[in-house]
């Protein structure tokens, strides 16, 4: 057994409980991405808003394959 497989091993438990999590609130988790995207957006005066928009896509996506995985099925494709 390799170092790889020692850690995924370790950490399958954890992933479950994240994958259960979003399922039950990825709402929420959706919301609170949106409600910091704005925050820094306007702290940053919109310098930077191509990036924040793009940073949070990437997390809504993760949140959402994590949520289909601990379904047991396969996330939709973009």
């Amino acid at each position: 057994m390799g170092l790889m497989d020692s850690l995924k091993a370790k950490l399958s438990p954890a992933r479950d409980k994240v994958g259960d999590f979003a399922q039950h609130h990825g709402d929420k988790i959706d919301q609170g991405l949106d409600k910091a995207a704005r925050t820094v957006d306007q702290k940053t005066k919109g310098k930077y808003t191509d990036k924040i928009e793009s940073g949070t896509r990437k997390a809504k996506d993760a949140v959402e394959r994590l949520s289909h995985k601990s379904e047991g099925g396969m996330p939709p494709t973009p």
